[in-house]
């Protein structure tokens, strides 16, 4: 499995984007993230630790507790290769819009 299929995986998720919105603001416990979430802590770490193999965040031992990160590089990736689309669906996206501001 490539490092972008990694990412695709554990971006499928919705625990796991929800989790990345969460670390953008700041570098969080694992246990604050899972206060987050109305499921288990077990559960969490599993998506943290889907979420740090596809290189999506960081986790580094603070004491007792680890405090994970996000991380950029393979969001960027991921950026360069959604890049050749845009052009697609920008266009797609247009023609709604266009179709709006005619309404108006």
């Amino acid at each position: 499995m490539t490092g972008t299929d990694r990412v695709f995986l554990a971006l499928a998720n919705p625990v796991r984007r929800e989790l990345l919105k969460i670390l953008r603001s700041r570098p969080r416990s694992a246990g604050e993230l899972s206060d987050q979430f109305e499921l288990s802590r077990p559960a969490i770490a599993g998506h943290l630790k889907v979420l740090r193999e596809a290189g999506l965040v960081a986790g580094e031992a603070q004491g007792r507790r680890r405090i994970y990160r996000l991380t950029a590089e393979p969001l960027a990736a991921l950026g360069e290769w959604l890049h050749p689309f845009e052009r697609f669906w920008g266009a797609r996206l247009a023609a709604p819009a266009e179709a709006a501001e005619e309404l108006e």
